[in-house]
């Protein structure tokens, strides 16, 4: 029988693979001799298993996961889920070419600062910027010994400003677009200096719909005197902001910022539901947790979502959660962690993105990508 197989070398030479892959990924399950000579320990492989390693051997050269290229072979006569594997693979490597960038820029915008130091300004709508910092105002760290998390990011690209604030446990991320004169810049503004900036440009924030406008479709309220614009200057390591003839300004604080756009990933949520937030908000505030959970000294409200009959959100209490079937969709958070994303959306509609019971919860603005919150899911 051994004649009418291949050998280790020879499946090696027809694939591409190495003869220590191929061992690699028997070890692993994924590529299985279709015979291994007990006293040798020879591994021989059926002619049928070509176009498999041939496979792999593709999937291994664009940097696939294992996990991934060992499904891609068990489907490879389903084209349908292959293509899905290789839609989300290469939506990874478009995002880490796109970091990468990010990244590259960054160090030349660091070597260029040192050599000649730039200032960099923004003209922005007040009202938008104001609204921005609603949204992100609620996901400010407070931990003393995580001060990189105590501000809101500045991220600063060549059409606008990227809002962002982290606690560990939620995320919430905001844009601003503009005018902008000078290279892209990163700035960490401490929460002080965030609050100085809000303050300054007025307005009421439960007045506004989504981020840019009002419900009569003008600039949300201004208090102060003229201008319907804010002027930004990031200059050495300082922000400065003039709005309606009045100015604020600070230093930036010093740590770096988490990468961010690493934490977004590029998942494709199994659910999106639009809920209606002040039905929503009635159910989270209006009922007992479904769970309690004690962690680092405080009690945490967990708040269970699900599903119901008709493909809708719902927030399951204690006795809904026993009775839900095992494969049923839920998903534990922070309760009031998830009344503040509300807050800090619109007064009306927001788009919920469900995965599981063990993927982040994403609030969004059904209109707005660019506005959105992220929450860490609890394990129930």
């Amino acid at each position: 029988m051994e004649s009418e197989l291949r050998s280790i070398g020879e499946l090696a030479r027809a694939s591409g693979l190495t003869v220590s892959a191929l061992r690699f990924y028997d070890r692993s399950g994924v590529l299985v001799p279709a015979l291994v000579d007990p006293t040798t320990g020879y591994r021989w492989y059926a002619d049928e298993q070509v176009v498999p390693a041939r496979l792999v051997a593709g999937l291994r050269r664009v940097g696939m996961p294992l996990a991934e290229i060992a499904a891609a072979v068990r489907h490879r006569a389903e084209p349908a889920v292959v293509g899905r594997l290789l839609d989300a693979h290469l939506r990874r490597l478009e995002d880490g070419l796109a970091d990468a960038r990010r990244e590259l820029s960054r160090v030349r915008a660091l070597i260029d600062h040192e050599e000649h130091p730039m200032t960099t300004r923004l003209v922005l709508s007040r009202a938008d910027l104001a609204a921005a910092i609603d949204a992100v105002r609620f996901a400010v760290g407070t931990d003393p010994e995580l001060p990189v998390l105590s501000g809101v990011l500045f991220d600063v690209a060549a059409d606008g400003v990227r809002l962002v604030a982290t606690d560990r446990h939620r995320m919430a991320v905001a844009r601003v677009p503009g005018e902008v004169d000078g290279p892209a810049r990163r700035l960490l503004a401490p929460v002080a200096l965030v609050d100085a900036v809000r303050e300054l440009l007025g307005g009421d924030s439960d007045v506004r719909t989504p981020l840019g406008g009002t419900e009569g479709g003008g600039p949300a309220p201004l208090s102060g005197d003229g201008g319907a614009d804010a002027h930004l200057r990031l200059d050495g390591d300082g922000l400065t902001v003039t709005a309606g003839g009045r100015e604020v300004g600070g230093a930036a604080l010093p740590d770096e910022f988490p990468d961010y756009q690493r934490l977004l990933g590029t998942r494709v949520p199994a659910y999106r539901i639009t809920v209606d937030v002040p039905a929503l908000r009635a159910q989270v505030a209006g009922r007992p947790p479904a769970r309690v959970l004690r962690h680092e000294g405080v009690d945490v409200p967990v708040t269970v979502l699900g599903m119901d009959d008709a493909g809708g959100l719902r927030v399951l209490d204690d006795a809904a959660l026993a009775d839900a079937a095992p494969d049923a969709v839920r998903l534990g958070v922070n309760g009031r962690y998830l009344l503040d994303a509300l807050d800090a959306g619109d007064r009306g509609q927001l788009l919920l993105e469900l995965d599981g019971p063990i993927a982040p919860l994403a609030v969004r603005r059904p209109d707005d990508a660019e506005a959105y919150s992220i929450l860490m899911p609890i394990r129930l």
